[in-house]
């Protein structure tokens, strides 16, 4: 079993308050200096973890405050992307039952263009902070390092990463040293966010990652590789992955249960605990928790943070119940199936939604695990 046990997670990010919007369009116009920038910075993130401590969580993270997108630390900390815009981490093929359909959109044409070179760490500032500010389990999130091979190509980034390879290589050495300096701080729990494995469900998805040069076969098994490879060698250090369908202003991008890529992934990523998507009946089953060796903990994904839709005790009690016809219960817990702004844009829903439904699941949790 993974050293952090909790019942209780929490993807990521929460809607990021007006003023703090409204202040990162004001520095980027030079309207404010970066000192003042970085006190309403901060006051977002004590609100972010107050809003979790009260709603009664096990672990917290600092909404991710900080960042553009969830995406967005390796390209704010590193020199060699130029400048990576919004738009691209909001271009695909997306669908709402709220917003319709989105025609496809094509990723913007920039990408890795001179080495990499980090300027500043990813996330030491982020859990610096967030360790002094809270009394229960400050969590990180990372990204999967083969989910950037959409920022590189041949024809823009070949004279300086010849192959994907080399580029991804990169990345994972930047990576390495991030978790080794984390863990130096005191950091226990970090994320790795792989929202790229379960598009390899749907065949449209397959055919383009196969045009960035790698099989499926390969994407699964060498992008587990390059995971297993940050994660290797930090004792002390609890690990989880989040794999979900694409969670953008909530549009999601993919249908389909788990099963093509279950075995492969749950039985060989070295991650402790697998946060899995399960809001609704487009996430499958959960006959593929099956394939979970007992060596890793679940946390299911029940709490939708794409709409404002109000889970009960009773309700997600049922589910979990349901869920541990497959793995015992000891072994399941509790989250929202994504963050609540995977970009500084949010989902359609509520700070008073987001309260709510982080209530239930520390609700929840009390009725079925003490």
């Amino acid at each position: 079993m993974p050293v952090i046990t909790a019942h209780t997670d929490v993807v990521g990010s929460l809607l990021r308050p007006p003023e703090l919007l409204k202040a990162r369009d004001d520095l980027v116009a030079g309207k404010i200096a970066s000192a003042a920038f970085k006190k309403i910075e901060d006051r977002a993130v004590d609100a972010a973890v107050k809003l979790q401590e009260d709603a009664g969580l096990d672990v917290v993270t600092d909404g991710e405050m900080r960042r553009l997108s969830f995406q967005s630390a390796l390209t704010d900390a590193v020199d060699g992307f130029g400048d990576v815009p919004l738009e691209a981490f909001l271009w695909g093929d997306w669908h709402s039952e709220v917003l319709g359909e989105m025609d496809i959109a094509r990723p913007p044409e920039l990408g890795v263009t001179s080495k990499l070179k980090r300027r500043h760490h990813l996330a030491a500032e982020d859990f610096t902070y967030l360790r002094g500010r809270t009394t229960r389990i400050p969590k990180i999130t990372l990204t999967s390092p083969s989910l950037y091979a959409n920022l590189w190509s041949k024809e823009r980034s070949g004279d300086v990463y010849p192959t994907l390879d080399d580029f991804l290589a990169d990345v994972v050495a930047i990576y390495r040293d991030e978790v080794a300096e984390l863990q130096r701080l005191g950091a226990t729990y970090i994320q790795l966010d792989a929202p790229h494995y379960p598009l390899l469900i749907e065949p449209k998805w397959r055919a383009f990652y196969e045009a960035r040069g790698w099989s499926v076969d390969r994407w699964l098994s060498h992008g587990i590789e390059l995971d297993n490879a940050v994660m290797a060698g930090h004792d002390g250090i609890t690990f989880s992955m989040h794999l979900c369908r694409g969670n953008q202003v909530s549009r999601w991008l993919v249908s389909g249960g788990y099963e093509p890529i279950a075995r492969q992934i749950f039985q060989t990523v070295n991650a402790d605990r697998l946060l899995l998507e399960y809001d609704d009946a487009r996430s499958g089953s959960f006959e593929p928790l099956r394939e979970v060796p007992e060596n890793k903990m679940v946390i299911l994904g029940l709490v939708t943070t794409k709409t404002p839709r109000r889970e009960t005790v009773e309700d997600l009690t049922g589910r979990i119940k349901e869920a541990s016809r497959y793995l015992p219960l000891e072994r399941l817990g509790l989250s929202p199936q994504c963050g609540f702004a995977t970009s500084v844009i949010g989902n359609a829903i509520t700070v008073d939604d987001e309260r709510t439904k982080l209530t239930a699941i520390a609700r929840t949790a009390q009725a079925v695990w003490r």
